[in-house]
């Protein structure tokens, strides 16, 4: 009987543990493709779960257009150099981006290039560029 008992509970345990471990898919976004953007900083947020870059293009008809991109934690950024500091709103950058499949206004943050050169860059290849392994990688 014990042992019924502690079989279901680890098979419940098991069973319950496997939302804990998920993740929102990135299925909404086109990973076999890269694209840049030329634009200006309108919000850099330093917050959990997700870092986020809000940036603002001129659009087709001349009109200012936001654009979100999504980064990994704010510890993922920091152990490859970035800071809350980083990016302030109004500073000129190119953002390099996996874009939404549907086109929309976003996508996965890669990294971003300032106008004298210097790039910072997110994601598991850059930390292992870095040399900075851990979890996530």
């Amino acid at each position: 009987m014990i042992s019924r008992t502690l079989w279901l509970a680890g098979t419940a345990a098991v069973l319950l543990a496997g939302p804990s471990l998920a993740h929102h898919s990135f299925a909404m976004l086109d990973v076999h493709k890269t694209s840049s953007l030329e634009a200006m900083v309108k919000e850099f947020e330093w917050i959990n779960p997700h870092v986020w870059l809000h940036v603002t293009v001129m659009g087709a008809e001349g009109r200012p257009v936001t654009w979100s991109f999504e980064a990994g934690g704010p510890g993922q950024l920091a152990v490859v150099g970035w800071t809350p500091e980083t990016l302030k709103p109004g500073d000129a950058i190119t953002v390099g981006f996996h874009p939404m499949r549907d086109g929309s206004y976003g996508g996965q943050l890669l990294d971003v290039t300032f106008p004298d050169g210097r790039k910072m860059c997110q994601g598991a290849a850059c930390r292992a560029a870095a040399g900075v392994t851990g979890p996530g990688d």
